[in-house]
């Protein structure tokens, strides 16, 4: 079972009583409520400290931190940037992170599958405290690898960017349809392995757009520097004028 998100799957086991199941909907709906109240406060703050935030959502391996290290290397010369890690366990996302020069703090979950906003909001405080007050236009927030349960959690974010790699394959929108239906941008990630994998982009993008007409989707490969001109192009469009 999931102590976070509350979902009540365990292997083997038989369909709840009635009433149970409405019990456990009723504290799931609570759940979320209680959370997306965080969020909003979470972008009033966010805001306060001059942000933009963006919530990273992936599998495991898709390229997040990497993506990070290749933006920050961009940017940190011309915007002020903080990054909000999530992981079960370790810090070595952030150490990553923080040897490019930007303050990284580190959330584990401890076996949860997601980050939630009231993690985010202690989140904040630790990133303004080693930031010494400084103003941020960046916030990034790499989730916890997983493409089920982030989807339902806003962290307070302003726009939510989904990775999908290729080596994962070109079936996965079609199989986390809520993942990618919530997202403001989708990144295709990996493609210099594209001639290496049964990866079919027009099927991916098809699937995408079939969920969110009109879905922006970008192409990159962050390791080979390929297709960043046109990611930060993005990060840049959606800062304050």
């Amino acid at each position: 079972m999931c102590d976070t998100c509350g979902c009540r799957h365990n292997e083997g086991a038989g369909h709840e009583e009635p009433a149970k199941v409405g019990k456990v909907v009723d504290v799931h709906e609570n759940l979320l409520a209680a959370n997306n109240e965080q969020a909003a406060s979470n972008r009033r703050h966010i805001e306060k400290m001059g942000a933009v935030a963006i919530n990273l959502i992936s599998s495991p391996g898709s390229g997040k931190t990497s993506l990070l290290e290749q933006t920050i290397e961009r940017l940190k010369d011309r915007l002020s940037i903080g990054v909000i890690e999530g992981d079960l366990e370790t810090e070595r996302d952030a150490e990553r992170i923080r040897k490019k020069g930007v303050p990284a703090v580190q959330l584990t979950t401890g076996g949860g599958c997601h980050l939630d906003a009231p993690m985010v909001h202690g989140g904040l405080h630790v990133l303004e405290h080693m930031g010494k007050g400084k103003k941020f236009d960046l916030i990034f927030i790499e989730n916890v690898g997983n493409l089920v349960c982030p989807a339902a959690f806003d962290l307070g974010e302003h726009q939510r960017v989904v990775l999908l790699s290729v080596p994962e394959g070109s079936d996965k929108p079609a199989k986390y349809p809520a993942t990618f239906r919530s997202a403001d941008l989708v990144l295709l990630t990996k493609t210099d392995l594209l001639p290496y994998f049964d990866f079919q982009v027009d099927e991916a993008s098809a699937a995408i757009r079939l969920l969110k007409p009109g879905m922006p989707i970008l192409p990159l490969a962050a390791e080979k520097r390929e297709g960043m001109d046109a990611w930060i192009g993005y990060l840049c469009s959606i800062l304050p004028r």
